[in-house]
């Protein structure tokens, strides 16, 4: 495959967790990747080559949404798949929640949606051709007891109805929205957390791993009839408890 067939990747939060997994995979099946998080060009796990360009940057403003897809426009010349991973979970009761952790949590998890599906799509409607993937939760959709988990069911339960939105509005220019909604994942958020109890949340009874939601992702994306599509990688949370 010549350089310029190779596709061309966005994954936000590329630097640890789930995106780091995503952005691996995608550069081991021959995409050229542009990953972004706010240090990420100081990754130890990734480093900068012909097929990877890393842009540092807040995510939940425009102007790193802007200086992204300019960023591979430049580089590779088109955009394929934007994957939308950056989000924040910050567990607390309802009335602990702070303005500044309303900020925090809205423009990471919805801000950086917004910008970068705006600044993506016009790059994908010149192609006639594109896909957008939204990292959201499963507890978005089934809320958990006991969790703290409200802030994550107000910024991440957009996702999927704005996701089922724009799968009509841009059906026409063959531009595909999905998503991806998670249990809990065993990443580096929850290094310290009690895993044990954390398996216990899923019928499976165990947490996920990065692969599962990797799989997910490289799945919607090889299912060009799919859009507006939401999957639950979660170990059977959304089917209720066992």
């Amino acid at each position: 495959m010549s350089n310029t067939e190779k596709p061309v990747a966005i994954v936000t939060g590329a630097s640890s967790g789930i995106g780091l997994g995503i952005t691996r995979a995608l550069l081991d099946l021959g995409y050229r990747v542009v990953g972004t998080s706010r240090s990420i060009t100081k990754s130890k796990d990734l480093k900068s080559s012909s097929d990877l360009v890393l842009i540092d940057g807040d995510i939940s403003k425009k102007e790193t949404a802007v200086k992204v897809v300019e960023a591979a426009v430049k580089h590779f010349g088109r955009v394929d798949l934007l994957v939308n991973n950056a989000g924040i979970f910050l567990p607390k009761a309802f009335t602990d929640f702070t303005e500044d952790d309303y900020n925090l949590v809205m423009g990471t998890n919805v801000a950086s949606f917004f910008y970068m599906t705006q600044q993506v799509i016009p790059q994908m409607v010149k192609q006639k051709d594109g896909h957008v993937v939204n990292i959201s939760a499963v507890v978005a959709d089934q809320p958990i007891r006991g969790t703290g988990a409200l802030m994550a069911v107000l910024s991440k339960s957009t996702m999927s109805a704005t996701s089922k939105a724009l799968a009509l509005e841009y059906a026409a220019d063959n531009i595909r929205f999905n998503v991806v909604s998670p249990g809990v994942i065993d990443t580096p958020m929850h290094a310290n957390d009690d895993h044990e109890a954390l398996a216990g949340v899923h019928p499976l009874a165990r947490m996920g791993e990065v692969s599962d939601v990797v799989n997910a992702v490289l799945y919607l994306q090889g299912a060009k009839f799919v859009t507006g599509e939401n999957i639950r990688i979660d170990g059977g949370i959304h089917a209720g408890r066992s």
